[in-house]
Formats: structure tokens, C-alpha cells, sequence
């Protein structure tokens, strides 16, 4: 599938393909809608419906991804929130093999997320992952999300890096296709970032379901 020869950069999205996109999903669609309609007499399905289409209107920016920002917008502390939840952080499978397995080859391993820094810490702290990487990156740091190809112009100045030599793997194929557009050569998809969802049936970037699947012939 990859021919390792030629990668000297691993470039890895943290929620949906290293960790189980559902600790996010629940948080966003279930934990916090119901948490924060109940005092207002809402039912959880009531609240979703006031909530969920205000968190669309931002898909893609930054403020989508900005704890400070919600927690302004509803009066709650979102941080603080999270960690009502935070048992439901977890890896998906083989991502401490796949990281082991790069830091082996030698290859140079950056971790690449639009997570917010309060929460990126909490779960690199939660998973022990922290070790694995050259770099972490945050779109917050750079103030640019993944979707804009600000970011990638940015992330160059920060991160020495080939295009041509690189690998992305990304569970989010809006990003992917920026990232594509900016000229990153080798990319992936996520087939099933949600453990708790479907496997999704995905016709670009060529998508795995088990990072086993890198290392074989």
C-alpha cells in the first residue's frame, strides 16, 4: 500500500483516526445538548434541534473547534465538561503499534489536529501518546484550521517538511482535499473513525480500517 521508501514525514489527525471519534460525538451530540437544555425545561431532542444547527453554522473554522468559544456562546464551561465523558477517550485500533511501528523506521511523526490545546492535552495525557511524536500541532497555535490552506502554509514554516515526501492520513476528507490542493503526495482516509457508527464506503483517499494494513506487501 505505501511504499516506505519513500516517506520521511508521517503527518497524523488525532480525533477520528488515532483516537475513537465517538468520545467527540457523544460530548457534542448527546452529553452536552441534554446538559445544557435540562435547565431550560428542554427535552434532549428539543435541545438538540436549538443546538446542533449552531454548531453547523461554524463546521470548518476555527471557533467550531474553540472550547473558549462554546463556552461563551452557552454560558457553560465546556472544558470542564468534557471530563464528565472523559472515560470514553480511547485509541482506535493498533494506534499505539502504527506510532511504535513509525518511530522505528525513523520516520519524523507530527501530529496535526484541530483540537483545542485544553483538550489535546487531556488526551494525550489520557492515551500516553505523547511520546510517539517529533510535533504537535494544534490549528489554535497556528490560528488556522486544517480546512483552510492557510494552515498548510503555516504548518511549513513551523515543520520542516517534503510535500513530496510525506504521508497525511486524515479522517476528515474536507481537509484531505486542502491538503491534497497544497501538494501533500501520500494521503489516507479513516474508514471507521467512530467505533460506535457504520464503516463508511469512501471512494477517495484510499481509506484503512486497520493500520496493520500499512506495513504489509
Amino acid at each position: 500500500m505505501i511504499n516506505w521508501n519513500e516517506i520521511e514525514t508521517v503527518m497524523l489527525d488525532m480525533d477520528g483516526t488515532l483516537l475513537d471519534l465517538h468520545f467527540d460525538n457523544y460530548f457534542w451530540q448527546e452529553y452536552l445538548p441534554e446538559y445544557w437544555g435540562k435547565p431550560k425545561g428542554m427535552d434532549i431532542d428539543t435541545a438538540k434541534a436549538a443546538l446542533i444547527p449552531r454548531f453547523k453554522a461554524m463546521e470548518g473554522s476555527l471557533a467550531w473547534y474553540c472550547l473558549d468559544y462554546w463556552s461563551e456562546e452557552l454560558g457553560l464551561d465546556v472544558f470542564k465538561l468534557k471530563y464528565d465523558v472523559e472515560h470514553l477517550i480511547k485509541t482506535r485500533p493498533y494506534t499505539e503499534e502504527l506510532l511504535c511501528k513509525l518511530n522505528e523506521m525513523d520516520k519524523e511523526v507530527v501530529l496535526v489536529t484541530n483540537a483545542h490545546e485544553k483538550i489535546l492535552d487531556v488526551k494525550l495525557e489520557k492515551t500516553g501518546l505523547k511520546k510517539h511524536f517529533d510535533h504537535i500541532i494544534s490549528a489554535h497555535a497556528l490560528g488556522s484550521p486544517k480546512e483552510h490552506s492557510e494552515f498548510w502554509e503555516l504548518l511549513s514554516t513551523t515543520v520542516q517538511f517534503s510535500q513530496e515526501k510525506s504521508l497525511f492520513i486524515d479522517d476528515n476528507l474536507t481537509v484531505l482535499r486542502v491538503a491534497q490542493e497544497y501538494g501533500i503526495r501520500h494521503l489516507l482516509s479513516i474508514a471507521k473513525p467512530d467505533s460506535q457508527l457504520p464503516t463508511r464506503t469512501l471512494t477517495e483517499f484510499f481509506p484503512i480500517d486497520d493500520f496493520r494494513e500499512l506495513f504489509t506487501d
